[in-house]
């Protein structure tokens, strides 16, 4: 029977990802929603709307009888932890409340979430976490989405798992949490102005050791315990199955970007980055590129949030592949494949 996947965050790097994994399988059929909506063609639609309004949701998605899958993806930010869990809290019960009467053959809610269950974002924290570990003081819009789903479920025909993966690698531009395009940027800048690479986050985090999650491997672990009966009314922590520290991998980065390295740095790129836009124009120009703008490119402050954990960032994995998910990604590989995309794109010369 032919499964209808509604993905919520439909153009941001995890959800893109996910269509396009989606996209490729022989028995679904893919709606995606954002509030820009986007273009319809190889077996995928797109339907704008407001998730943040209750009224504009339940009309948009009124018509999608067809769904059985919902795939929750969407994130609002705001400038506090506390402002966080209103509008992020909306948007998933607005989704619920409208596909659920109107799909009676709703089969799984998938949510996704993150490290920050761990309070991973807070500081130091233990690791390697553990989807059983015990929550931290709130506010966490995470914890508070699950624990919506896990009492909305009681009793009901469909299920929900929820994933939680590291920082996510992808190259879905215009995304205010994009790592390895704010590092292909950097790298791309630092080596116009003839300077080396260097480490711009804090001291510690050099040394900190880490894991990523490569959006693709994402998408097939989202679809897996939306599929798999054993990964019903769970949370699996979700990473690439390595471990790395920067002062192994960027040296790496540098030589495939055929720059030299110094010493790190401290540097916050949300100051040193503000000035590069007309820089950024004239490399369009003189290295032909796509004419992607400055502000598509810019995750500056989630690069350096990222780059500025002076403290172990990591999570066992071993629930999914006890359940049956036995997919990995050397996250070395992992950005050069985002790298070359990027060039391929002609987003960086």
């Amino acid at each position: 029977m032919t499964k209808t996947a509604l993905v919520v965050g439909a153009r941001g790097v995890i959800g893109s990802n996910l269509i396009g994994h989606l996209a490729e399988l022989p028995d679904w059929e893919v709606i995606g929603l954002s509030r820009r909506g986007g273009k319809d063609g190889d077996g995928v639609r797109h339907v704008a709307v407001d998730l943040l309004d209750a009224e504009d949701s339940r009309t948009k998605l009124a018509a999608l009888t067809d769904v059985t899958h919902v795939f929750y993806a969407a994130y609002q930010d705001r400038p506090t932890w506390a402002e966080l869990v209103a509008p992020n809290l909306a948007m998933l019960v607005n989704v619920v409340d409208a596909i659920e009467p109107v799909a009676p053959r709703l089969r799984h809610v998938s949510l996704m979430q993150g490290y920050k269950v761990y309070g991973a974002h807070l500081g130091p924290f233990k690791t390697p976490a553990r989807e059983d570990d015990p929550p931290h003081l709130p506010p966490e819009f995470n914890v508070d989405q699950q624990d919506f789903l896990v009492e909305r479920q009681r009793g009901k025909a469909w299920k929900w798992s929820a994933l939680r993966p590291s920082v996510v690698g992808g190259t879905a531009l215009g995304n205010p949490m994009n790592l390895a395009v704010a590092i292909a940027v950097y790298a791309s800048i630092s080596k116009e102005l003839g300077v080396p690479l260097r480490f711009p986050g804090k001291p510690g985090a050099y040394d900190a050791l880490l894991e990523l999650t490569d959006a693709g491997l994402l998408a097939k672990a989202t679809v897996w315990a939306a599929t798999e009966p054993r990964a019903a009314n769970q949370a699996f922590n979700i990473a690439n199955g390595d471990l790395f520290r920067w002062s192994e991998l960027w040296p790496k980065l540098a030589a495939w970007f055929e720059m030299p390295v110094a010493p790190p740095l401290p540097m916050p790129l949300q100051d040193a980055m503000a000035d590069k836009e007309a820089l950024w124009d004239r490399m369009q120009a003189a290295h032909g590129l796509a004419g992607t703008s400055y502000a598509e490119v810019s995750s500056w402050g989630f690069a350096d949030f990222v780059l500025g954990w002076d403290y172990d960032f990591f999570a066992d994995s071993s629930k999914a592949r006890r359940a049956g998910f036995h997919e990995y990604v050397e996250t070395e590989q992992m950005f050069y494949r985002l790298f070359e995309e990027l060039r391929k794109a002609r987003v960086i010369p």
